[in-house]
């Protein structure tokens, strides 16, 4: 028996469960993208200790001491808890999972000119969502390319074990952690326009280029979910939010996953 869906049709549940991956045009409108930009340029000029700690002095080269991200925005901003819950993105959550979604973690992502990309790599290796999974939405605030800095996917890893990351560039990246492809799967570009969502599975490989541009920044308002079924998921992303914004505590994942409980866990994603 098919099953009620809210807003998604069955070809786009089936591009997700086999792809890993599924795009909703326009799901924030214009005026959702001007707000969201216009809060994180204010949070721009600002240090939140733990949070976001940006080098307001000019001290150094790189542009992501200057515009690093913004880890859990929803913390300290109701704006960012507001779009964190944003009931279209919550309504395509819910017809993904099969069930009501649990809000996780929130970021925001500047991406200035000439800043570092970020090697592939898997969300749920972090969240440790079980049983299930997490899934992201990555809303683009500005369109992404591949010139500034685009999102990369792997399609068709969604069913990929999560593995131990080896040891990325740190040239062209600023996290630590790289997850190789499976043999004869390449990344490929996934081009993006003003409001758009990409949402994906946690097991996904994926990652992002440098931006190479000289005057165009690439943000991106990202967040991660957990099924309201699990019952476990790392320390880091709890408590986690109802889109009423009542707070959900899951069990903490003591599981220390593929690389052991000795692995620093610390996630860099």
């Amino acid at each position: 028996m098919t099953r009620a869906l809210n807003v998604l049709n069955e070809e786009q549940i089936n591009h997700f469960l086999k792809e890993g991956y599924l795009i909703v045009k326009g799901l924030f409108s214009k005026e959702d993208v001007r707000t969201i930009e216009e809060k994180f340029e204010e949070i721009s000029h600002q240090v939140i200790p733990g949070l976001f700690e940006p080098d307001l002095n000019g001290s150094t080269d790189d542009p992501l001491k200057r515009y690093p991200r913004v880890m859990h925005p929803h913390r300290f901003d109701e704006t960012a808890k507001q779009y964190m819950l944003h009931k279209p993105v919550m309504e395509v959550l819910s017809d993904l999972y099969g069930e009501e979604a649990l809000a996780a973690q929130s970021m925001f992502y500047y991406k200035p000119p000439g800043s570092r990309g970020q090697a592939l790599h898997q969300d749920n290796f972090y969240l440790q969502v079980e049983p299930g999974n997490c899934i992201a939405a990555w809303t683009a605030i500005d369109a992404a390319t591949e010139e500034n800095g685009g999102l990369l996917i792997v399609p068709k890893t969604s069913e990929h074990e999560i593995s131990c990351p080896e040891l990325a560039d740190s040239t062209e990246s600023f996290t630590t952690h790289y997850v190789k492809p499976p043999k004869d799967q390449k990344a490929m570009p996934v081009i993006m326009d003003k409001g758009d969502v990409l949402f994906f599975n946690g097991n996904l490989i994926h990652g992002s280029y440098r931006n190479k541009t000289k005057d165009q920044f690439r943000r991106a308002f990202i967040c991660h979910y957990a099924n309201a079924s699990a019952t476990h998921i790392s320390n880091h992303y709890r408590p986690l939010h109802r889109q009423d914004g009542t707070l959900v505590d899951l069990e903490i994942n003591t599981d220390g996953g593929p690389c052991g409980v000795e692995f620093d866990m610390a996630y860099p994603h």
